[in-house]
């Protein structure tokens, strides 16, 4: 049977890739017809199915050097989740939408009651998924990125606040009458009236739990619901037998527990919600309105309908809409909301300026570049809601016992019932001796109330919660606090290795230097020096890098003759070859010339003597010798000594790694304070310096500016880019740096080494609460009434602890961190 599949093709560069691809194909037996489009790296093949498959094509191609998948129909989707109260929730959850077919990936963010899925929309769809999570219980919807401040949210609170005040309304009325009845007056009916007031409480207050906790069960994947609900509504149902039977009434408790639980969802809410600030904080930042200017009328129109190319007004002090370029006026731009620096930018016809940052003073007219989701506030947007989704390595271990963790509770509850009834004796003894330091304690219950009294508090003491929400609010947090100061910190995973980092490689241009050099020096061997500039400014015309631009700029100063080069080589590394007035002509460095043996002997004298001032040197060629020489020096950044004397000073090694000559490199590496030198490295050849720092120190982490330097980035076990907010969009690195300013890798390296204290710090608390509490319940030793109190602090304790990183000062200047 004929089929016709699309395989998307990795590799190809030119149109002798496409043809190699189509001639192997061809010739394999079962393939009909073969069409690569190198413009769409597509392959488009007719096959029979019953010869060949699609792995065995996408085998071939792979075996050519290539790489070739069948593209997919892969979407990713936020939901909003309700009903999620602890991690056996969202482990439920987890494994019930990765069951559908056609489902990549679920990520569940506790914290944010948010699900993102990863799946292919030809086999699953929207519905489907929304329809799985409400079968379980917890019904969701598709978050849209422009209602974060949501409603669902707002919604939420709400309906918390209710159910606590009602819930708190109810119970308090109870415990009053209680005292009453047990100290002051023997109360008429008093289990009626009592058993009333909780029935709201435990009823229909708290339905969700009970509903929640049944659909678990039915699911097989029991969760935090089911231990309040065993908690509350047995004892609920139990007191009423207290009208017909002679036995201890337990409606107090019941109403109680579950007031307490209300409470902790209430304040747990409200508590998240501040942990998610960073999101609103960050929308909130957006203008709403702009002056749009078109056919010489201004208007004030929403930001929303902006598109590319539409030119706006902005007048001092206020926020420019979205991103774009400069095309009239000048003025200081205060970036810190992308580069977490106080300082404003001069800002000129030309320079591009970023949405949401604020004119401080000038009129400026600006044409729109982005707009929406591909502006930069955007971006920042989409790389906080991904680190807070994601997980930390060391939470796997947590993951795992929070699976087990409420049946093992339920096991558990069980078995000190059984103990309390068979040996009442044994425990009444210890807790007649423990009732004198612990008032809540009463030994002279019958066996079967005590015994109904200790299994409750051990139901309600437990908390997986605490497990769950360890890693999630931290990583808010953090991410928000790195938003807010130019670091965007992609995942979890990177927070975890960054605090372990031993070595940091470092790009040389545009990393640790300015990236502009500048001419320094002209040495033609003939005296004509700006006929050998002429030749160079020929040769560096079409180039991008930054040592042509020096070249462009002084030839342009000085005014030389225009020439045209032709055959033009670019030899990344070393240089380049041209061709000017029928004669050939080299461009570059050492290597270049020592490439087409051109001697340089001679002049080693002038050359070393400008590389140890750190001034990179150019040489030029023509016909195979040597005509002249040219030196440009590039400046090291502001705040790169101080970066590298931190890193130091925290017992991290520094290098540098760059394609310049070992003369000029060691220049700079002084000048900046670098421990070690990696000098005459080819583009290509940073990522194997990376591997082999790997095997050899450990944590490595690498900064470049995300597009040179993208192997050597993605090859290190943490990758910092940095790069202004115009060019944000480097996919390569874990941890990006807004700000040009070398302190901000100091500030970020302190940034996750807290987010990740603060990661174990919860899981310490949460283990050590659990550690403790469980066996002190199982011992008869705690009221459930004070259990669900401590049950509920638990997860209140792990959510604070992760705000309280607000309170510690993170800036990108000097030795101005406290982390």
């Amino acid at each position: 049977m004929k089929t016709e599949k699309i395989f998307d093709v990795e590799g190809m560069t030119c149109a002798s890739c496409s043809m190699a691809i189509t001639k192997t194909l061809e010739k394999k037996d079962g393939v009909t017809s073969v069409n690569v489009n190198l413009a769409t790296n597509r392959a488009t093949v007719v096959f029979d199915m019953d010869k060949v498959g699609t792995e065995t094509i996408t085998g071939w191609i792979d075996a050519l050097g290539y790489k070739a998948v069948l593209p997919t129909m892969d979407k990713t989707l936020k939901f909003n989740v309700q009903g999620m109260t602890c991690a056996s929730c969202a482990l439920a959850l987890e494994k019930t939408v990765s069951k559908l077919d056609g489902v990549k990936k679920v990520t569940i963010n506790l914290a944010t009651d948010t699900m993102d899925v990863i799946y292919d929309m030809k086999t699953v769809s929207v519905e489907a998924i929304k329809n799985a999570t409400k079968t379980i219980g917890y019904p969701s919807s598709v978050s849209h990125q422009d209602a974060r401040e949501t409603s669902n949210e707002t919604e939420t609170l709400k309906t918390a606040t209710r159910k606590m005040t009602m819930s708190a309304i109810f119970a308090g009325t109870i415990m009053v009458l209680m005292v009453i009845h047990m100290f002051l007056w023997n109360i008429p009916l008093y289990t009626v009236i009592t058993g009333v007031l909780a029935a709201p409480v435990v009823l229909w207050f708290g339905r969700d739990v009970h509903v929640h906790a049944f659909k678990s069960l039915k699911a097989k994947v029991p969760n935090m619901d089911v231990l309040v609900s065993l908690g509350s509504l047995p004892p609920f149902l139990i007191g009423w037998l207290a009208l017909w039977f002679p036995m201890t009434t337990f409606i107090e408790m019941s109403a109680t527990i579950m007031t307490f639980h209300l409470i902790g969802k209430y304040l747990e809410t409200k508590a998240k919600g501040k942990a998610s600030d960073a999101i609103r904080k960050l929308t909130a930042l957006e203008a709403k309105t702009a002056h749009l200017e078109k056919d010489g009328i201004i208007t004030n129109v929403p930001v929303q309908t902006l598109d590319v190319g539409d030119v706006v007004i902005i007048k001092p002090g206020e926020k420019i809409p979205a991103d774009g370029v400069i095309i009239l006026g000048s003025a200081s731009i205060d970036e810190s909301i992308s580069t977490g620096e106080s300082m404003p930018v001069f800002k000129t016809e030309g320079d591009e300026v970023i949405g949401a940052t604020i004119n401080t003073d000038g009129s400026l007219k600006v044409r729109i570049l982005h707009v929406r989701e591909d502006t930069f506030l955007a971006h920042v947007i989409r790389l906080v809601e991904a680190c807070q989704g994601s997980k930390v390595p060391v939470q796997a271990f947590a993951d795992k016992v929070t699976g087990i963790f409420v049946p093992a509770i339920m096991v558990l509850t069980g078995l000190t019932f059984l103990s309390f009834l068979l040996f009442n004796d044994f425990h009444v003894r210890i807790l007649s001796w423990m009732a004198q330091f612990l008032p809540w304690i009463n030994p002279d219950l019958d066996p079967l109330a005590l015994a109904f009294v200790t299994a409750t508090a051990v139901l309600v003491i437990a908390c997986p919660c605490a497990l769950g929400l360890g890693t999630p609010t931290a990583l808010m947090v953090g991410s928000g606090i790195g938003a807010e100061h130019g670091i965007l910190i992609r995942n979890g995973e990177a927070v975890q290795m960054a605090k372990d980092i031993k070595v940091i490689a470092f790009d040389k241009t545009g990393t640790l230097t300015e990236g502009k050099p500048k001419m320094t020096d002209i040495i033609a061997f003939d005296d004509d020096e700006k006929r050998l500039l002429a030749y160079a400014e020929a040769l560096e015309r079409h180039s991008g890098h930054p040592i042509a631009k020096a070249i462009l700029d002084e030839a342009e100063r000085i005014s030389v003759t225009k020439l045209e080069a032709t055959d033009f080589l670019d030899l990344p590394g070393k240089g380049i070859k041209a061709s000017i007035d029928s004669s050939e002509f080299l461009l570059g460095n050492a290597r270049l010339m020592d490439e087409y043996e051109v001697k340089i002997d001679h002049q080693m004298e002038a050359i070393k003597a400008m590389q140890n001032d750190a001034k990179t040197v150019i040489m030029i060629a023509m016909d195979k010798k040597l005509i002249g020489l040219m030196a440009l020096r590039d400046t090291i950044k502001n705040g790169a000594a101080d970066a590298i004397s931190a890193l130091e000073a925290m017992g991290i090694e520094t290098i540098m790694i760059t394609g310049d000559n070992d003369e000029t490199a060691r220049a700079i590496a002084r000048e900046a304070g670098i421990s070690s030198v990696i000098s005459n490295v080819l583009p290509e050849g940073k990522k194997d310096v990376i591997d082999q720092l790997k095997a050899e120190k450990g944590i490595v982490g690498m900064v470049g500016d995300g597009i040179n330097d993208a192997p050597a980035l993605t090859s290190a076990d943490v990758g910092f880019a940095l790069g202004s907010g115009t060019d944000i969009a480097i996919d390569s690195a874990d941890i990006t740096l807004v700000s040009t300013n070398p302190m901000a890798l100091v500030v970020a390296i302190r940034l996750s080494k807290a987010t990740f204290r603060k990661i174990k710090e919860n899981f310490f608390w949460a283990w050590i609460y659990n550690a403790i509490a469980i066996p002190f319940a199982m011992m008869g030793l705690l009221h459930p009434m004070i259990g669900a109190a401590a049950m509920s602090l638990s997860s209140l304790n792990v959510i604070y602890n992760s705000l309280r990183l607000r309170k510690q000062h993170f800036s990108i200047g000097k030795e101005t961190s406290h982390a």
